[in-house]
């Protein structure tokens, strides 16, 4: 599994982003000893993925969880993924069944110059519903989790052996109910990070800074690992980084983050895990088994 984006919102360019990355929300999944061939999102880390195919035409599955602009900015700018001979099976949030119309209403003129269709002969379309299907030699169960301002799915993938859950993007139902307060632990959240070797939810704020962020949208760290430790989760990654927020205070929220029943590490750019993961104090260095172009 390879993090190719871990920004929140906005690429996050600059000397205080460097260690932990400026891209948006992109991870990469591959059986081992293969090229990846299912991505989580397509931000601006989506870029990083044809370096990873050797420039070759990327055949594959893309998941979207939502269309907000920091998970699709790099569909059109996917160099392996818009060349010819590319096959990639695009799934999205599609109230109404139309996930073309409804991808185009934020990719098309005068918004972009060219729509989804024009992204290649070898994409195709499909609308994300509640459930369990497979792709690309993984089983994936799709639900509907908290996010504001569309339809949002949260994923569990797995290979039969390992199994990681994704939730970019969650906020909690009902701040002020749940542990400490942070909001109440939703039920399809809850169905997705059971027993997962590994969780990655989103952290884009901290508990003390609400309720004045509530409108937006986003999780805790304080709530990933709640949610996390009540969902018997391995471990947690936190992921969605503010884009204000530097490599300094990411390794002061990490640390501080330790020795509530579950490991935790943050997302960095450009890393590969190798699953399962083992069970370690945090110390980012020890996660980190390869670096990427």
């Amino acid at each position: 599994m390879r993090f190719l984006g871990v920004r929140g919102s906005t690429p996050a360019p600059g000397a205080d982003f460097v260690r932990y990355g400026g891209h948006t929300s992109c991870v990469a999944l591959a059986h081992d000893g293969e090229r990846p061939r299912l991505l989580l999102d397509a931000g601006t880390g989506l870029r990083r993925v044809s370096a990873l195919v050797d420039n070759q035409p990327f055949v594959g599955t893309i998941l979207l969880g939502h269309l907000h602009w920091d998970h699709v900015h790099g569909l059109p700018f996917f160099g392996s993924g818009c060349a010819p001979g590319a096959e990639v099976a695009l799934h999205l949030p599609a109230p109404g069944g139309d996930p073309v119309g409804v991808l185009a209403r934020g990719m098309s003129p005068p918004h972009f110059p060219i729509g989804p269709q024009q992204l290649g002969d070898g994409w195709s379309f499909h609308a994300l519903a509640d459930g369990t299907f497979v792709a690309e030699g993984f089983s994936i169960t799709a639900l509907e989790i908290p996010h504001k301002g569309g339809l949002t799915f949260g994923f569990r993938v797995t290979d039969g052996i390992n199994t990681i859950a994704y939730l970019s993007d969650h906020a909690p139902t009902n701040l002020g109910a749940g542990p400490l307060g942070l909001g109440a632990l939703h039920e399809a959240a809850m169905a997705l990070a059971s027993d997962v070797d590994l969780l990655i939810h989103d952290a884009q704020f901290e508990a003390a800074q609400f309720p004045a962020v509530e409108y937006l949208g986003h999780a805790s760290v304080e709530y990933a690992i709640s949610l996390a430790t009540a969902a018997g989760a391995r471990q947690l990654a936190l992921f969605h980084h503010a884009p204000d927020r530097t490599d300094a205070e990411i390794d002061r929220i990490t640390n501080a983050a330790q020795g509530y029943g579950v490991a935790v590490i943050a997302a960095a750019e450009a890393t590969e895990l190798v699953l399962p993961l083992a069970l370690a104090p945090f110390d980012q260095s020890r996660v980190i088994t390869s670096r990427l172009p």
